[in-house]
């Protein structure tokens, strides 16, 4: 696990090149704090900060082909790289480390960018060939591993694993993106491809770029080389839970090579508890290490949960309390992402991995089973709506219930099933703007009514909504619920979930692999019926039956809590001032974005105790934070 950075140009680097290259790797050493290299030409420079994992002595970057003329960056893991690498000797290809590093440079002349199908494993890489004279830059399929790259005046593109590297060259463009900004509003992040700055953007999961230094200057255009098997038909079986159980085995097993000590994250939660389980069927002869943190108030905490898998494969565990009112990371928080970042799980994301590097230098994690098997409750109350939709038409939906959505009261201070407000709204949308108005931190409606008028006119109408536009053209679902989670895994899953994990980690110096993110388990199971996850108001039906047998059944069939903190309390007690301190500074104001009076209603509807604001309120003060250190960093 690394961080890797790059610079090209079609005519000549500047002869400062390598030098504003280094800048930017710097800017990321935490990344790997083990060592750096670098390479570069008249065309290219490339640079790596190593986090030893794989081939401690011999795997130092850039790694290089029998000759010299093919280099690498890689940022990673390829989990079947022995298997490559043997193919690729009986081509008569010469390897020279035992590091999955070097399996890239002779995949890729062996088979060009048609080595891509054959990597399994998370990663983000940049390949430079001197005799094709080409640039090759590619990211895995389900965006575990970061990729930023950017356009500089002096006609350069630079790249990089996390923005605070490109910044750190003199001539990044600090130019706010304004659909960004709408779009971070929505989901809380800003989607793939964009950033929050106007000239950088991040190369999208299952994308690569292919630059030739004789093509034209402006040619930049990732191409998709993976996608999820949304047009293919269900798949059948006679025993589901046994196929599960085949391949989540196996993508468990191929994450545990590592040449330092390995471990996991324990929850107490379905998904983690199956990876813990199925390490420890997989290595017998040595206890897992496993590695917990708990919250002191009882409603946010799992440690018992996580105890009862502990005990069942007798892990080596470790537990650390979190006091509830210990918020003392936000500003680090800004520091992390570099650009706005709105999920407050990122909070004890950072604390467990701040605690399992104290253990561990990988940690194997549970995150990305909610997506794959459905096991969000959003999933089934978008089902629950979807029946609505089927039945009355849409034109008697718009009639009766767009004008309840806009005149029913928010009322949540009031039981479950009288907060219909947004079940309202959605129910006179279709499919996909449903689901957006259920995911979204600030509704469409909150976002017009706190935005100013300039900058709705900065705007020219462009909605969050055209995200997921993009992402279903020319696509049709006759399944309402894979829809959904295609949308999850093209933004939710990348922008947010592996965003948050990314730079937890790395920030920590600790390597996190995640078997539900295997993309060979991930096409298996994104065939599997929606009838088989979802059933008779149960979520995650097919992996919990299939897990009975490993995981406790306390694990499985309890209430589904999230890694989560108490942010309403948060903003109406010890961060209130903070909140209207950060919601009223002069970096809001200048920015032109809001309705100031608009604002502080929202600020202090919450704090009043009759309205819950707490995730539209913790996003904006997530920006308003970002554009303080903006203007700081400007300054």
């Amino acid at each position: 696990m690394c961080g890797i950075s790059g610079l090209f140009s079609r005519t000549e680097l500047p002869v400062t090149g390598l030098d504003k290259l280094k800048s930017i790797n710097r800017a990321q050493a935490h990344r790997g704090p083990d060592s750096e290299g670098y390479y570069h030409n008249r065309h290219v420079a490339l640079g790596h900060r190593r986090l030893s994992i794989i081939d401690l002595e011999g795997g130092h970057q850039p790694i290089f082909n029998e000759d010299d003329s093919v280099v690498v960056v890689f940022n990673g893991e390829i989990f079947n790289h022995k298997e490559i690498a043997a193919e690729l000797v009986q081509q008569g290809h010469v390897f020279s480390t035992h590091s999955d590093t070097e399996t890239i440079v002779h995949a890729w002349e062996e088979w060009g960018v048609d080595c891509l199908a054959r990597l399994r494993g998370m990663f983000a890489f940049i390949l430079w060939d001197e005799n094709r004279q080409q640039l090759f830059v590619a990211r895995d399929r389900l965006g575990v591993k970061p990729l930023y790259y950017s356009h500089f005046t002096e006609g350069t593109i630079g790249f990089s694993s996390e923005l605070k590297g490109l910044k750190a060259h003199p001539l990044f463009c600090r130019e706010l993106n304004t659909s960004a900004i709408e779009e971070y509003l929505a989901f809380g992040y800003v989607p793939d491809p964009k950033s929050i700055y106007a000239q950088t953007f991040k190369l999208e999961a299952g994308h690569y770029l292919l630059l030739d230094v004789n093509g034209p200057q402006s040619a930049l255009e990732p191409q998709q080389y993976w996608d999820l098997p949304w047009d293919r038909t269900a798949a059948s079986s006679t025993d589901w839970q046994a196929d599960l159980i085949k391949h989540f085995k196996e993508a468990v097993e191929v994450r545990l090579e590592a040449d330092v000590p390995l471990g996991a994250f324990l929850s107490g939660g379905v998904d983690s508890s199956a990876v813990v389980a199925f390490m420890a069927l997989a290595n017998q002869d040595k206890p897992v290490t496993t590695c917990a943190i708990g919250f002191d108030v009882q409603d946010f905490d799992e440690t018992d949960f996580a105890q009862k898998v502990a005990d069942k494969y007798a892990t080596q565990h470790s537990v650390e309390m979190v006091d509830h009112t210990d918020f003392a990371l936000i500003d680090k928080l800004v520091q992390i992402y570099d650009e706005p970042y709105a999920d407050s799980s990122a909070l004890p994301t950072y604390k467990v991995c701040e605690m399992a590097r104290k253990h561990v230098t990988v940690a194997l994690s549970g995150d990305g089973g909610d997506e794959l098997f459905a096991g969000y409750r959003r999933y089934k109350l978008h089902l629950a709506e979807e029946k609505v939709r089927n039945k009355v038409p849409a034109l008697f939906r718009k009639l009766l219930f767009k004008p309840l959505g806009r005149l029913y009261p928010k009322l949540d201070w009031a039981p479950q099933f009288l907060r219909a407000k947004t079940t309202f709204q959605s129910l006179a949308m279709n499919t996909s703007e449903a689901f957006m108005n259920s995911m979204s931190k600030l509704r469409s409606d909150e976002r017009d009514a706190l935005y100013s008028t300039s900058f709705k006119s900065k705007l020219k109408g462009y909605s969050a909504n055209a995200v997921y536009q993009r992402y279903l053209k020319d696509k049709r679902f006759s399944d309402p619920l894979k829809l959904i989670q295609y949308l999850d895994y093209k933004t939710w899953l990348v922008g947010d979930a592996n965003t948050k994990v990314d730079r937890s980690s790395m920030a920590n110096g600790l390597e996190v692999r995640s078997p539900f993110m295997d993309h060979r388990l991930v096409e298996w199971a994104f065939l599997v019926p929606s009838s088989e996850n979802i059933s008779k108001g149960e979520t995650k039906c097919l992996l919990k039956k299939a897990l009975e047998p490993y995981v406790p059944h306390d694990n499985l069939y309890r209430d589904k809590m999230g890694f989560s903190v108490p942010l309403a309390d948060w903003l109406r007690g010890p961060l209130k001032d903070r909140m209207f301190a950060v919601l009223q500074s002069k970096a809001i104001q200048d920015s032109g974005i809001f309705n100031p009076a608009e604002l502080n209603k929202k600020m202090h509807q919450h704090v009043s105790g009759k309205f819950d604001h707490s995730a539209a309120l913790w996003t904006l003060l997530m920006l308003g934070l970002f554009l303080q250190n903006e203007s700081e960093e400007q300054h």
